[in-house]
């Protein structure tokens, strides 16, 4: 009877990334793109001659307000991040998270293997996020230039 030479065990495969990592992941993203966005637009000059929509100036709140577009390009060119009051400081902050929290939800979506609670939280941060820029710019022009709270 032969005996059986002794092989050796099998390489080691990499492990996973364990739980805490995938939730701590899209937090590091959301944070790394919200960061990004406010640096590029403290940083740059703003330009109040920039158009959107062939509109500029005082002509584009309306128009804002009414499409709700996509229209941060022209916010980060126009007018970049400001704190000159609370409701400037607050829709520049929202904004540049809104970039953060859409990275943040494409990771959370895009990954199987997160707690089911981290796609509600992940989305509703997007729709507050949302709702706290409309708060800001829409309610604030729809409103004659103020908002409650602020």
């Amino acid at each position: 009877m032969a005996i059986a030479a002794s092989q050796p065990p099998p390489p080691a495969l990499p492990s996973s990334p364990g739980p805490a990592f995938r939730l701590v992941a899209p937090l590091l993203v959301a944070g790394a793109v919200t960061l990004g966005v406010y640096l590029y637009g403290h940083e740059h000059t703003p330009d109040p001659g920039a158009t959107l929509f062939g509109s500029q100036g005082a002509d584009t709140l309306g128009l804002k307000s009414w499409l709700a577009a996509p229209v941060a390009f022209h916010c980060m060119a126009a007018y970049g991040v400001r704190g000159t009051d609370a409701r400037i400081a607050v829709h520049s902050a929202a904004g540049c998270f809104m970039y953060g929290a859409v990275a943040a939800k494409i990771l959370v979506v895009r990954t199987s293997r997160l707690p089911g609670w981290a796609l509600p939280v992940a989305g509703g941060s997007l729709l507050t996020t949302v709702v706290v820029l409309w708060y800001t710019s829409a309610l604030w022009d729809f409103n004659n230039f103020s908002v409650p709270l602020l």
